[in-house]
């Protein structure tokens, strides 16, 4: 693997074929959306630098474990049956065979600036085997486990994590192994370590163009009204299929995840702080403000005044 710029944006490219994964994962989109990281020669730990428009906007999955920290950008993530946002700051720890996509907010569609990360991927098959089953690394194997439910720490409690995560990125050889095996221990430690996913998923190879259908719609027309057997028709499906299937796949009724993605819209408007809770509301596509401040407050846990309060105080103390 070498560095690469092309144009303004950033990539490792994989110099067997003159892609960059995250080239080559646009192209597999047309087809299916599973692939393994390349990896053209021997390492415990794969680094891939993204300066682009916008993540990968495709649901997708892969056996390697990713630790990926957010640098610059934010949007709504999806992973597992976890529907939230996704901040600058903040490290996701995506656990191999996860389906997940970090779906940016749309202003990045619109070219106006770039987002920036730095993913990790590594696996028992990068470790080999008989290191991956010593002794010295079963806090790893519990982390490898765990992550099979998507685990993010919080920006706040995500300095040290970064500051390896730059490391291991700017190093190469044994530095970089061991700012790798610096960061691994700090996950086992870290106490703020949050799970995401109530239990594991994997989509099936020949459901995920299926369900990539499924979440691009959602992302583009929850602002307004939609209908089941609109939805359904576009999954090829009857409306009670349509139900089953969902639920099957995502452990959650997809008027659960349409809310779920309408209230990670409206975290965003609301912290930018132009417009009001009722202007927000019509806004992200719910019917009455009442029935949005329920909805919401069962999502985050608090109601959404509450929330653009904290959200304020703590771009405040940011500031200080």
């Amino acid at each position: 693997m070498e560095l690469a710029k092309t144009g303004q944006y950033l990539y490792y490219i994989d110099i067997y074929r003159s892609q960059s994964p995250f080239q080559l994962a646009k192209i597999a989109s047309k087809r299916v959306v599973a692939f393994n990281v390349p990896q053209t020669t021997p390492e415990i730990v794969r680094v891939q630098v993204d300066e682009v428009p916008y993540f990968y906007d495709q649901l997708h999955q892969h056996p390697e474990i990713q630790i990926m920290w957010i640098e610059r950008g934010q949007g709504t993530l999806v992973a597992g049956d976890f529907v939230g946002r996704f901040q600058p700051g903040e490290v996701y720890v995506i656990g191999g065979g996860q389906p997940h996509v970090f779906r940016c907010d749309p202003e990045y569609y619109r070219g106006r600036q770039l987002v920036r990360s730095i993913s990790l991927y590594f696996s028992e098959k990068y470790f080999g085997q008989e290191l991956w089953n010593a002794e010295d690394l079963r806090a790893v194997r519990e982390l490898s486990e765990a992550s099979r439910r998507g685990l993010m720490v919080p920006a706040e409690a995500a300095t040290p994590h970064a500051a390896c995560i730059g490391k291991i990125a700017s190093t190469t050889g044994l530095a970089r192994l061991v700012a790798f095996f610096e960061l691994l221990h700090l996950l086992t430690i870290t106490q703020e370590l949050r799970k995401l996913s109530l239990a594991p998923g994997r989509l099936l190879e020949n459901e995920e163009g299926r369900m990539n259908k499924i979440l691009g719609f959602t992302f583009r027309e929850s602002r307004r009204r939609i209908y089941l057997e609109e939805v359904a028709r576009l999954a090829n499906l009857s409306v009670e299929a349509f139900c089953r299937y969902f639920k099957v796949h995502t452990r959650k009724t997809y008027v659960s995840f349409l809310n779920e993605v309408r209230v990670s819209h409206a975290c965003r408007l609301l912290i930018q702080g132009n417009l009001s809770v009722e202007q927000i509301c019509y806004e992200t596509g719910f019917n009455n403000v009442s029935n949005f401040n329920r909805i919401f407050k069962r999502v985050i846990g608090k109601t959404p005044l509450a929330y653009r309060a904290q959200a304020v105080g703590q771009n405040l103390d940011a500031r200080i």
